[in-house]
């Protein structure tokens, strides 16, 4: 039988202390999958990662990129946004509106991605909207990847380099897109400033 080879993909941190943002992912990554009864071996078998790193994301200890997120979440069938803010947050306040002040926050530091969820955290949809912040060179990486669900988007400052499948976009403020997330893809900031996108992502 073939073995597939388990991935590490992320930041191991520096020293032994997690940064808070990764903290409280992990936090909740490990609530969701206690919560639904999943082992590790169970999510890395699933997402080709190496047990020894999603142990490390659960506590803090590696910083995430997104691509290792829509892996896991779609291993907990869940969209990205049940991954905001801290453990037993999903299904509290309003089911309706989210106030400015109070948006769940998910920063990937590392990767210069940072995204608000625009969308209430309570109740079971399967549509959420975010505001993404991609700083200048931010990025998902150089390689592509795929989850489920369908997107799309627009971009409200700066400029964006969309990549679905094997074509390149070139996005500017006022443009948008839109596509099925199970075909590989990736993005990333080519500017020197601030690149500012409202993006939806919706479950299959």
């Amino acid at each position: 039988m073939k073995t597939r080879k388990r991935r590490n993909e992320g930041n191991r941190l520096p020293g032994k202390r997690a940064s808070s943002p990764d903290a409280a992912v992990g936090q909740r990554i490990r609530h969701l999958r206690r919560q639904r009864a999943i082992s590790l071996e169970t999510v890395g078998a699933q997402t080709g990662l190496s047990i020894g790193f999603l142990s490390q994301v659960e506590r803090g200890l590696s910083s995430p990129s997104l691509r290792v997120l829509a892996s896991i979440a779609d291993v907990f069938s869940v969209s990205l946004g049940a991954l905001f803010g801290p453990a037993g947050a999903a299904g509290e306040g309003d089911a309706v509106v989210v106030r400015r002040g109070r948006r769940p926050k998910l920063s990937l530091w590392r990767s210069g991605i940072s995204k608000q969820l625009l969308t209430p955290a309570a109740g079971a949809g399967s549509l959420n909207v975010y505001l993404v912040r991609l700083a200048p060179g931010g990025s998902t990486g150089e390689e592509v990847y795929a989850h489920q669900g369908e997107e799309a988007g627009l971009v409200l400052e700066g400029a964006m380099s969309l990549t679905v499948d094997t074509k390149t976009y070139k996005l500017k403020a006022g443009d948008s897109f839109r596509f099925s997330s199970t075909t590989p893809h990736r993005f990333r900031n080519p500017l020197e400033r601030e690149t500012v996108v409202v993006w939806v992502n919706a479950l299959g």
